[in-house]
């Protein structure tokens, strides 16, 4: 009979040295959370446990997740002839359990066949400490004032966020030019944006607020209980890197993402006004099914400040968060915190409904008053046009499957950007 012995976690500190023995490394029996796992197996079979176990600590939802032995991903997935089809099945599983009373349906109801909607896992390892995003990284910034009768409303459309230092230039060029004419209505074009780097998306912010909102929370970043109370002794196998990518030490010895503060107070983000724009009183946004990830957290946090209208179709639902966790040669990308606005809101994970549904251009004249959706906001700020529960000629099949296309552009599109923080 197999040996067991009561352990955290033994982590395959072979394995993550790319060799294939078939013995764990002894580790400390007094971590928090204790768990019973096999401490002899093959390469493939200790990836497998790997993957349950830091789902069992790190995952967001990861009170729906049995004990081990009864999970037994050993016995789930060994029969599987691909390591690789073996682990993204277990992770599918794991992200398939947490179910949404609201809907009734996981949370990570797969958008593509058993492709979970949020969690993935990737050949290749990440770096330790980031957060990861989706989008790309170009920077396309399209800004201008439209006239709708006597008043000026500023039009800006984004097709991403790449990192900050790449766009910050064109941004406060777009919104210095935008502040000259000061309007009070903002028109936000993010229907081909799927996100990208939260801290693009935060400056973004930061540069159509008034002044006034300096230190009102923008949004929080909320892990589940067990990484906020920093009782997840799991991530001590993961090192933890800097800004540069360098080693950092902490308490006199390399630092960990056990070591991350994982608190709400830890991961609050604030309001801190960048240009000179200071008019704006009510947004509007236009959106579609590519609308995700950081485009739906610059919507929400703005939410709780100003007048929000949605134009278009409905979003693709993101209002969580994840870093890569490196098991072997793969990276783990585990559905780890909401994204919550200043009123607690993170309750889209089935898109955000548009108040004006409109069946936009498949390639629209950016800025062009005369195109279907800004035409819509225009007539919703001039007051021609009533909010009305008009629906879309289009069904939840067709945008469903502009959901599952961008899904699996996520899968192949991850970035990365250092937010995580060592405790103090």
């Amino acid at each position: 009979m197999q040996q067991h012995i009561k352990i955290y976690f033994a982590l395959l500190t072979l394995i993550l040295t790319g060799t294939s023995a078939c013995k764990k490394a002894q580790v400390s029996v007094d971590d928090a959370e204790e768990i019973v796992s096999p401490t002899t197996g093959t390469r493939s079979q200790f990836t497998l446990d790997s993957i349950f176990l830091y789902a069992k600590q790190v995952y967001l939802w990861n009170d729906a997740l049995p004990s081990y032995a009864v999970f037994n991903p050993r016995q789930k997935y060994g029969a599987i002839s691909s390591d690789i089809t073996a682990f993204r099945k277990e992770l599918f599983d794991i992200s398939q359990l947490k179910i949404n009373v609201t809907t009734g349906l996981p949370y990570e109801l797969p958008v593509y066949f058993e492709n979970p909607k949020y969690s993935n896992l990737q050949v290749g390892r990440s770096i330790p400490g980031s957060i990861a995003g989706i989008g790309n990284s170009s920077t396309a910034v399209t800004s201008k004032i439209v006239a709708t009768g006597n008043t000026p409303v500023a039009y800006l459309a984004l097709a991403s966020f790449p990192s900050l230092n790449s766009s910050k230039v064109a941004l406060d060029l777009a919104f210095a030019e935008l502040a000259v004419s000061n309007p009070k209505a903002i028109v936000i074009d993010l229907r081909s944006n799927g996100g990208g780097y939260l801290e693009t998306a935060e400056y973004i912010a930061n540069l159509i607020v008034p002044s006034s909102l300096n230190g009102k929370v923008m949004y929080s970043e909320v892990f589940n209980a067990a990484m906020q109370n920093g009782t997840v002794p799991i991530l001590k196998y993961q090192p933890y890197l800097d800004a540069n990518g360098k080693t950092a030490i902490y308490n006199g010895r390399n630092a960990t993402m056990a070591d991350v503060d994982y608190s709400v107070a830890g991961n609050t983000y604030t309001f801190n006004k960048k240009g000179n724009l200071q008019s704006i009183q009510s947004v509007y946004v236009i959106v579609s099914a590519k609308t995700a990830s950081a485009s739906e957290m610059l919507i929400s946090c703005l939410k709780p400040y100003f007048d929000v209208k949605l134009i278009g179709e409905k979003t693709y639902g993101k209002p969580v968060g994840f870093f890569g966790i490196n098991i072997d040669q793969y990276s783990v990308y585990l559905s780890s915190f909401l994204i919550k606005n200043a009123h607690g809101w993170s309750d889209y994970f089935r898109g955000m409904e548009p108040e004006v549904m409109v069946k936009g251009e498949d390639h629209p004249v950016l800025g062009d008053p005369d195109e279907l959706c800004l035409n819509a906001a225009l007539s919703l700020i001039n007051g021609t046009k009533k909010l009305t529960a008009s629906k879309l000629a289009t069904t939840d099949k067709i945008a469903n499957v502009k959901a599952d296309l961008l899904q699996v552009n996520n899968i192949e599109s991850v970035m990365l950007e250092n937010r995580l923080r060592l405790r103090k």
